[in-house]
């Protein structure tokens, strides 16, 4: 048997139709070579057909078929056991897939049943405000008129609906009015709904997984594995969007008490995690004190100057965010907010609403939970007072109302606050201020400007101390950078005059309507470079379309769109813009790849449960989702293994090969002695470069990595900093050298690579 996840890693494979579960299984000796200990796999029950992700489960009760079905569940099982391995699943509680009706069998009865279905109460249904709103209609008065019958089915173009029993005579515009569902306009999806989505996505229905019955329904196959021995954790999917996460969790730990069990909780700078029945988070957290390291803070003013230089205005971060997620809770999620205003029936609803959705703009972090919670509704309201002091009444009526745990509304409100923060900073705010975009990512906070030493050793500590088995992370499926992407970006800041400079004559060079976005766009491509053309052109449409100032995905604006992409082509096609960017390009990465191998070498060693994001074990330039998703070449990675392997020490340019080398030490050294991480304690360098250096020992096992290279270099290098150690015999696992003393100089140790792990030499051969 594997060990336990919390003191082993994982590798997250996205198993997806083109690579199912028979594919995976045959990564099983590449991943045990590799020195991970589980695999962390995307979902795995039976999802909307053709999907790419598997977060639209259709069937709780059933293995994708299109992932080869439960037969192939168990041949990856037993691969994974003959190889030492063991299993990671991720589950999606919050919601289910309804794009297809006829595929998901309960939304398909709720439809044709209406509150009569025995899957009524599995969906979280606004059925006393009349008929189920289904929007699927084309923008056009006359939408209805292509309805048809087909086979006892209403028909429109390729969506399928069923008919109620003795409901099918007549027209089809005649049948349609007798069911227990409306078709109406795409548009009322975000304005009308009568059922909770995830998030602004109407194809997505909310689960009631608070009732005890949906709850087994759900989960009865996930713990049938968890039973049989076949999974050994469980990564829990958007917790914040439950009506009672605390309530679920704890049943979900009753069901499963030996999983290692962790959820996608985004905390915000400072937060902590409710104490919960868990074992920590998916790793955004640690991701963004990570990242942050490696970024100069002393650039903070330059970058802020250029960003007002290049947009033409002074861009406030706090008032922004208020606006974007105003504008969320107003626009996306209006549907969601009209039905919580109508829970204070005895209010004025225009004001309640209008004091609902300033309270969740205010709101400081995704969700409040007891007894935190509390204080987090108090800023918020403290904060909305100060912005809309004419609502002083109504927000003290409806802040009354969420104070009491019995209302139905501050049952529901915390729902609408996680949305509206996702909504209006992951995916608008993050694409609207571009002052530094390695900042702008999941679990970040732009405005904080670098992680410094001290900070990220008191995190790393706190995390040894309170969960030690919280996962870590630098990459995932949502995040909007690949970690090499930001690591490079992380080396504008400590050139910030040149990125000025050059950027300036770049964008007055291939000019943007839009400057704010051109500024984000041209971070993107110097960070991805070479990436590409397509990939760079879905890359730059997504983005603009998420920031929503210049064009939309509702109402996508063709002018701006053509000159967008004209500026993409420019790229390519102008050969002395072409070559500038390369030589750029050329002259930070170097020191990106420095970053780069020392956010991994911390990440993978730090306290927590590393998770390697499949294909990031080689550079890997990926943007946003899906191009996070594409195929990964896992025969030319065996190959470089083997080589490795085989004692090839490779240059750091050498393909990737050197972030292979640490990624495969690291957890090498983990998996086989997990007594040497243990611990955490800050290791401080002495010397004139001190401050370029990371260390810490995790009890045994000494990581070493280098911070602001390019100014380590114009300073001068190391000039005889040096590290205190024990004075036993250490190891570098990544060039093999051995050292002792109770000094060593740094100018030795980080000659061949920016990075060291270091380890008893007793324990270094079987990593090696």
């Amino acid at each position: 048997m594997p060990p336990t996840p919390r003191v082993g890693s994982t590798y997250r494979v996205q198993i997806r139709p083109g690579f199912d579960l028979d594919a995976t299984a045959g990564l099983t000796d590449w991943l045990a070579d590799l020195g991970v200990t589980h695999l962390y796999s995307a979902p795995l029950l039976a999802a909307t057909p053709g999907s790419q992700h598997g977060y639209d489960v259709v069937d709780h009760q059933t293995v994708n078929p299109e992932l080869g079905g439960e037969a192939a569940r168990q041949r990856l099982v037993r691969a994974l056991r003959a190889a030492g391995l063991g299993l990671v699943v991720d589950i999606v509680p919050n919601h289910a897939g309804v794009a297809q009706p006829a595929a998901n069998p309960a939304w398909w009865d709720v439809l044709r049943r209406g509150r009569d279905s025995a899957y009524a109460a599995w969906f979280d249904i606004d059925w006393d405000r009349g008929r189920l709103l289904l929007p699927v209609l084309a923008d056009d008065p006359a939408a209805l008129d292509d309805l048809t019958i087909v086979d006892g089915e209403l028909r429109y173009h390729e969506h399928r609906f069923p008919i109620a029993d003795g409901t099918g005579a007549g027209t089809a515009r005649q049948v349609h009015d007798r069911q227990h569902y409306e078709l109406v306009n795409w548009r009322r999806g975000d304005t009308d709904l009568t059922y909770r989505r995830f998030f602004a996505v109407s194809d997505l229905a909310g689960l009631r997984v608070e009732d005890p019955a949906v709850f087994d329904a759900t989960h009865v196959e996930i713990l049938r594995w968890v039973t049989a021995g076949d999974v050994d954790g469980i990564r829990v999917d958007h917790p914040d969007g439950l009506r009672d996460p605390a309530g679920y969790l704890a049943r979900l730990r009753a069901a499963a008490p030996h999983c290692w069990l962790i959820v996608e909780k985004i905390l915000e700078y400072g937060e902590e995690l409710p104490d919960w029945p868990v074992d920590g988070t998916s790793g955004y957290d640690a991701l963004a004190a990570v990242c942050g390291l490696f970024v100069d803070g002393d650039a903070e003013d330059d970058f802020t100057t250029l960003d007002g230089r290049l947009t033409g205005r002074h861009t406030s971060w706090p008032d922004l965010v208020h606006d974007t997620k105003r504008q969320a809770a107003t626009r996306l999620l209006a549907a969601e907010l009209t039905r919580l205003a109508a829970l204070a029936c005895e209010l004025d609803r225009a004001a309640t609403r209008d004091a609902l959705a300033e309270l969740a703009a205010c709101f400081p972090v995704y969700r409040g939970y007891p007894p935190e919670g509390a204080r987090h509704l108090a800023a918020a309201r403290a904060e909305a007072g100060r912005r809309r002091p004419d609502l002083a009444a109504t927000l003290d009526a409806v802040t009354a109302r969420l104070r009491d745990p019995g209302h139905e509304l501050a049952a529901r409100f915390p729902q609408l606050t996680g949305a509206v923060m996702a909504k209006g900073v992951e995916d608008t705010a993050y694409y609207r201020w571009s002052r530094f975009v390695a900042l702008n990512e999941v679990g970040g906070s732009p405005a904080h400007f670098g992680v410094p030493p001290a900070e990220f050793h008191r995190f790393a500590a706190a995390r040894q101390a309170r969960w030690p088995a919280s996962m870590t992370t630098l990459s995932t499926h949502d995040t909007k950078r690949g970690e090499d992407v930001r690591a490079r970006l992380a080396v504008l800041s400590e050139l910030p005059g040149r990125w000025a400079e050059t950027v300036s004559r770049w964008m007055s060079r291939a000019p943007l309507a839009d400057p704010a976005l051109a500024h984000l766009l041209w971070q993107s491509t110097v960070g991805a470079w070479p990436i590409d053309r397509q990939r760079l052109h879905a890359y730059a449409e997504k983005a603009a379309r998420e920031a929503c100032t210049s064009t939309s995905w509702a109402d996508p604006d063709p002018a701006f769109e053509h000159q967008l992409h004209a500026l993409v082509d420019r790229m390519y096609d102008d050969p002395e813009l072409h070559a500038e960017i390369g030589a750029f390009v050329d002259e930070i990465t170097p020191a990106g790849w420095s970053n780069s191998l020392g956010q991994k070498l911390v990440q993978l060693a730090m306290p927590g449960v590393p998770d390697t994001y499949q294909g990031t074990e080689l550079w890997e330039n990926s943007l946003v989702d899906p191009d996070n998703r594409r195929p990964v070449d896992f025969a030319v990675r065996r190959g470089l293994l083997a080589r490795l392997d085989a004692g090839w020490r490779p240059a750091v340019a050498a393909d990737g090969a050197a972030k292979l080398l640490v990624v495969s030490r690291t957890l090498r050294l983990r998996r086989d002695h997990p007594e040497l991480f243990t611990g955490y304690r800050p290791v401080p360098a002495h010397g004139p470069a001190a401050a370029h250096a990371v260390a810490f020992d995790r009890g045994g096992a000494i990581v070493v990595a280098t911070r602001l290279p390019l100014r380590l270099a114009r300073d001068g290098g190391w000039r005889g900093t040096r590290l205190p150690i024990s004075g036993n015999t250490v190891t570098d696992l990544f060039t093999g050298r051995a050292y002792s003393g109770s000094e060593l100089l740094i100018d030795d140790v980080l000659d061949t690579y920016p990075v060291a792990l270091l380890a008893p030499s007793e324990s270094v051969e079987d990593a090696a």
